[in-house]
């Protein structure tokens, strides 16, 4: 499983695509807390002797992390559309298959893979609300909890773009498909009512609650549920490949 999500990671790292994603997601993400910082140094004369004012990691930190999660539904369909499609394409996913190992194994080491690649994006991105610790009052515990919604939203877009991929040999149409099913998550709960079921399976509605610093086992259960669910289903999709021994 290790060796594949090395394998998966090392074959990331030696494409141009990856790289083109990593510069520009890192320069986007760059030109928006910039833009946060100077719009929050504007509203300090504002802000000042107002009781209970909105800090530095609500009013910067906050909405960096959200838009970072909406860059990642950008960015991870353009990541994860070849990892079955095109191994299914290439003939080599029958190499892959016949190896002695699970498909639960593939597919673990396929997800962590990518996880990690993502994982350097985030630890790059955090890295901008982290510097402002030296001169502001960083909230830490609303900023680990914000950064803990970011790996989960993060982790369910990977699963489920690894689903899709698995499910057709055309890389462009898994990243298409993978792309129109993390925008419906998204925008699910837009101008539903509360407590609604639409509501409930919106990702912007659990990511949300944690960017408020609040971490509640409901929005943990609905992210941890959900990449299991769909690992799941792309393990019961590549076993069934598997031609029987």
């Amino acid at each position: 499983m290790f060796a594949i999500a090395k394998r998966e990671l090392f074959s990331l790292f030696q494409t141009p695509l990856a790289w083109l994603l990593l510069a520009v997601t890192q320069a986007v993400l760059a030109y928006v807390f910039l833009r946060l910082l100077q719009a929050f140094a504007q509203a300090q004369g504002q802000l000042q002797g107002l009781p209970g004012a909105p800090g530095v990691t609500r009013m910067v930190a906050m909405p960096l992390l959200e838009t970072c999660a909406f860059v990642m539904m950008v960015l991870v369909p353009l990541l994860t559309m070849r990892a079955f499609a095109e191994e299914e394409r290439a003939r080599t996913l029958v190499l892959l298959l016949s190896a002695p190992v699970s498909a639960a194994a593939i597919v673990m080491g396929k997800f962590l893979g990518v996880a990690a690649f993502l994982g350097i994006i985030v630890g790059l991105t955090l890295l901008m609300p982290a510097s402002l610790a030296v001169g502001t009052n960083l909230d830490f515990g609303q900023l680990s909890a914000g950064l803990l919604g970011l790996l989960l939203i993060t982790g369910l877009f990977a699963a489920l773009g690894l689903f899709v991929s698995s499910m057709t040999v055309q890389p462009a149409m898994a990243g298409a498909g993978a792309f129109g099913m993390t925008l419906m998550l998204w925008m699910l709960d837009w101008g539903v009512e509360r407590a609604s079921l639409f509501e409930y399976l919106s990702v912007l509605h659990h990511f949300r609650t944690f960017l408020r610093g609040l971490i509640s086992t409901a929005d943990l259960g609905y992210f941890l549920v959900g990449i299991a669910l769909f690992l799941y289903l792309t393990t019961s999709r590549i076993a069934a490949r598997r031609s029987p021994v």
